[in-house]
């Protein structure tokens, strides 16, 4: 059976993660600690190869993503 009011409350979550992430993208470029610039952000550059390995933006979101969902099941 499907819950109206649940899904309701879904879209609306949806739409604001969206408008959020649309923001950022719109100003990652001014955000002090815009992905890739984080610390633990693993670059190693040399002369025709670039690794990167974004550490401390793994863990970041993890800790949000954590969060978000946590207080979903309450």
């Amino acid at each position: 059976m499907l819950n109206w009011p649940e899904l309701g409350k879904v879209f609306i979550i949806v739409g604001v993660l969206l408008t959020m992430l649309g923001f950022f993208f719109l100003f990652k470029d001014k955000l002090p600690f815009a992905p890739g610039r984080l610390p633990g952000d693993i670059v190693i550059k040399r002369d025709n190869f670039t690794f990167y390995f974004p550490l401390g933006t793994c863990i970041l979101l993890s800790v949000i993503l954590s969060l978000i969902f946590f207080l979903w099941r309450r």
